[in-house]
């Protein structure tokens, strides 16, 4: 499916590289493991309403900066 995902497009690797994290350590602080972050980021999985809060809240962002509906 790769980065744009049909049902939604994602800037996480941007912004999670942005803030100088690695997946591993944002995989830590939103409590999943580093594949899930990987897997967002490949637009693999989409993830919870709780997950994508969680992920916005460590970056420092809004969850709209990260996600978002195609056009």
């Amino acid at each position: 499916m790769g980065k744009n995902h049909k049902k939604l497009l994602n800037n996480l690797e941007e912004f999670r590289k942005s803030v100088g994290l690695t997946q591993q350590e944002l995989s830590v602080s939103a409590q999943v493991s580093r594949k899930s972050i990987n897997a967002i980021e490949n637009g693999v999985y989409v993830p919870s309403t709780v997950l994508a809060l969680k992920i916005a809240e460590t970056i420092g962002c809004s969850v709209e900066d990260l996600f978002e509906l195609p056009k």
